[in-house]
């Protein structure tokens, strides 16, 4: 993976930490999938370790799970 992925589920939190990372990291480096919207992307999330969202994948795999916003079960549900 080159890029960050920044998955949220737009809840007002998600919309929040979006602008913020938005703002903190080139947006040509991070894709935003908002996964209430891309719910065909909620396995790719769960296999990359999402336990809730927000979230930044980094390049290199690692989880940041970012002030809860929802439990991925909850944007499954």
């Amino acid at each position: 993976m080159s890029k960050s992925i920044f998955y949220h589920a737009g809840c007002p939190v998600c919309i929040s930490a979006e602008q913020d990372i938005l703002s903190l990291i080139n947006p040509s480096e991070v894709e935003v999938v908002n996964l209430g919207v891309d719910k065909f992307r909620i396995p790719e999330a769960q296999k990359a370790g999402l336990k809730s969202v927000p979230a930044l994948v980094t390049p290199n795999g690692n989880v940041l799970h970012i002030n809860f916003g929802a439990s991925i079960a909850d944007v499954i549900g």
